[in-house]
């Protein structure tokens, strides 16, 4: 059966609808390099951020404490995810948005182009819809805008490897290469995470 990205969106939901309570307490223990890409973003003609995949909100409000002049909009398709990320932003409430929707090549348009445009631990489970996300990316983009990615890249391990696809991550070291062709890199580090069971990655592009 060939599952379309409308079963995709329905998958997450569902995914989510059960680990939104409790994806706070636990993902810190293995999403690597969520804060360290903060200090790799431009600073400088930077005025709209968008974090595709946005979940519990934690990127949104840790970009809007550093970055007092930022304005940003966070995308998920899951609502529980959401209302968490309502409740996490709300003290910036003035200058975040949160939509409930797909970001997929026909999903509703951007209200304005951003200047970045942020993934973090998303790509890998939008399968399909990943090359679909990065192509759009580029179109949303701003002339001269960024890209950010920090998310799984590979493992050799396939007990490893089988546990992930049950939670609908690929790792496949699949992302990097197409990030690495459709924009300018400007800055890239993959990383090992417990002894070697996985890798991780971390990019930084410009649209050129």
């Amino acid at each position: 059966m060939i599952r379309t990205d409308t079963d995709q969106n329905y998958t997450m939901r569902r995914y989510y609808q059960w680990h939104a309570a409790i994806y706070d307490a636990t993902r810190w223990t293995f999403l690597f390099g969520r804060k360290t890409i903060f200090d790799h973003l431009p600073r400088e003609n930077v005025q709209l951020l968008v974090e595709v995949g946005c979940g519990t909100g934690q990127n949104l409000l840790y970009a809007a404490r550093q970055n007092k002049d930022w304005r940003l909009i966070g995308i998920d398709v899951s609502r529980d995810m959401l209302i968490r990320a309502c409740k996490a932003t709300a003290t910036f409430s003035r200058r975040v948005q949160l939509f409930e929707q797909s970001y997929s090549a026909d999903g509703p348009p951007l209200p304005e182009a951003p200047d970045l445009i942020l993934f973090s631990y998303s790509l890998t489970m939008f399968n399909p819809g990943w090359e679909a996300a990065i192509d759009r990316a580029w179109r949303d983009l701003k002339p001269g805008g960024h890209i950010a990615a920090v998310d799984f890249h590979r493992t050799t391990h396939p007990a490893f490897r089988w546990w992930m696809e049950r939670n609908h991550v690929r790792m496949d070291a699949h992302l990097l290469p197409v990030l690495e062709a459709r924009f300018q890199p400007r800055w890239q580090i993959v990383q090992s995470a417990w002894a070697g069971l996985w890798q991780y990655f971390m990019f930084v592009g410009q649209k050129v």
